[in-house]
């Protein structure tokens, strides 16, 4: 049975919400931090580091300025394309298969997400997602040009229009309250997933909170009857 979306558009957070790439953010930022005297992160700490920009988290994080903080980010990509930006990358379990029934569908698909767009694409290409996307939109490299969320739903929904999708009823999945925040600022729905790296309060001002990816499953895609 053929099925159908409420959406016109789908937008994707990518870090905690299609990929945990925990492991190799824990390890790059121990090594940055102790280059620049700072105490690392622990596992448990990371839910202060995974979803903004790190320009931003190295100030709020650890008191950088912003000239340290851009020295820092520079370092850690060092690091980052050293490894192989899909170096201990893996999917959240089920959600390629929903990505990719949802471009089955012919809803348009887009990424929205904070990490550098060069680290997106090499992603999604790894995992074989690509295709299943209309665009990937990501920060630029120096993760300050264009890294608020809401720049980055805002360019997401830029390059779907100029793709040909429809964009009157988009709907974004993801993570963090910078989600949220950066949907609304668009006046763009977002349902929240839970299994990434966030605090029970940021799903806060989110049309719908999920647990898992059937959950969420429900909210993108309904079987036509009249298929």
């Amino acid at each position: 049975m053929p099925s159908r979306s409420p959406w016109t558009c789908v937008l994707w957070d990518v870090d905690g919400t299609i990929v945990d790439a925990s492991d190799g953010i824990l390890r790059r930022l121990t090594v940055t931090l102790e280059h620049f005297g700072k105490r690392p992160p622990t596992r448990a700490e990371l839910v202060h580091w995974i979803g903004p920009p790190m320009y931003e988290s190295f100030q709020v994080n650890v008191g950088m300025s912003p000239a340290e903080s851009s020295e820092a980010v520079a370092f850690y990509r060092v690091l980052g394309k050293a490894d192989g930006y899909t170096t201990g990358a893996k999917l959240f379990d089920g959600i390629d298969v929903l990505i990719r029934d949802v471009a089955a569908a012919g809803i348009p698909q887009a990424t929205a997400s904070s990490k550098p767009e060069v680290q997106v694409v090499a992603l999604m290409d790894h995992f074989d997602l690509s295709t299943s996307l209309t665009a990937i939109a990501g920060a630029t490299p120096d993760e300050k040009t264009l890294s608020a969320k809401s720049d980055i739903v805002a360019e997401a929904l830029r390059r779907l229009a100029a793709a040909g999708a429809d964009t009157s009823r988009p709907v974004l999945v993801g993570d963090r309250h910078h989600d949220v925040e950066g949907g609304a600022a668009n006046d763009v729905p977002v349902i929240f997933v839970r299994w990434g790296f966030s605090w029970p309060h940021e799903a806060d001002g989110a049309q719908a909170a999920v647990d898992d990816v059937a959950q969420l499953r429900t909210l993108l895609l309904f079987e036509d009857s009249d298929g």
